[in-house]
């Protein structure tokens, strides 16, 4: 079997036949989702094209508006995604708030955010999106806020409580902060720091959380099921 280095250079045209939303290179890891542990294993092994189609089946934009749609309370508003990557929630929410809403769309990676941009001009010309190039982990020029996701984020940062209480700090008091993540308190080196909804209730709680919810849940083959979660801004 081929190493892991040997596929590191998978294609972005890869990815985007695959269904990866969140970052464009195994280089760049933040945000990965499940399905790309799939191909990379099936890259390297040299499986069949018949049974790597059938593993790289992946959600798609209307699985994130579901994953979304319970904690958005309406069309308009001012949010942020962190950690955005190339947008596939950044998409549901613009779908969910509309015309009338404003997006921060913050990551890091900048390439991921100008192809975020090209599909949102595509797919939702009239939201405006402000696109920011930052480490959502340091501290951010944001207005009051309505309203953070963090989908395949948090599972990135080993020591949530600062992160946490600088998120919470950016919202309007009821301001709702959803987090999309793998139901799981064991991660690996692709999603190394994942948290549990059961972890989630205890640990939006002690930073200041009110009223945590479950929203939705997807299965996922590599974790056994993703989920969402709304807390609000006490």
């Amino acid at each position: 079997m081929k190493s892991f280095a040997g596929v590191c250079d998978i294609s972005t045209k890869l990815f985007t036949l695959t269904g990866v939303q969140r970052t464009k290179s195994f280089a760049g890891v933040r945000g990965v989702p499940e399905k790309f542990f799939f191909i990379l294993l099936f890259a390297a092994g040299g499986a069949n094209t018949k049974k790597r189609k059938q593993i790289t089946h992946h959600m798609n934009h209307k699985d994130h508006v579901h994953l979304l749609h319970k904690g958005v309370s309406g069309q308009g508003g001012t949010w942020a995604d962190l950690g955005s990557g190339t947008g596939a929630f950044t998409l549901a929410l613009a779908d969910l708030i509309g015309p009338t809403g404003q997006i921060y769309s913050i990551d890091k990676d900048q390439r991921a955010l100008k192809e975020q941009e090209k599909s949102m001009r595509a797919s939702f010309p009239a939201t405006t999106v402000y696109y920011i190039t930052a480490d959502f982990t340091h501290q951010l020029d944001l207005p009051p806020l309505d309203g953070i996701i963090m989908a395949n984020s948090l599972h990135f940062v080993r020591h949530k409580d600062p992160l946490l209480q600088l998120v919470r700090s950016y919202l309007r008091p009821g301001g709702h902060f959803i987090l999309v993540e793998y139901n799981a308190d064991h991660g690996n080196m692709w999603v190394p720091h994942p948290l549990s909804y059961r972890t989630w209730e205890t640990l939006s709680r002690q930073n200041g959380f009110t009223q945590t919810r479950l929203l939705a849940t997807v299965p996922s083959r590599f974790f056994g099921e993703i989920y969402s979660a709304l807390s609000l801004h006490a």
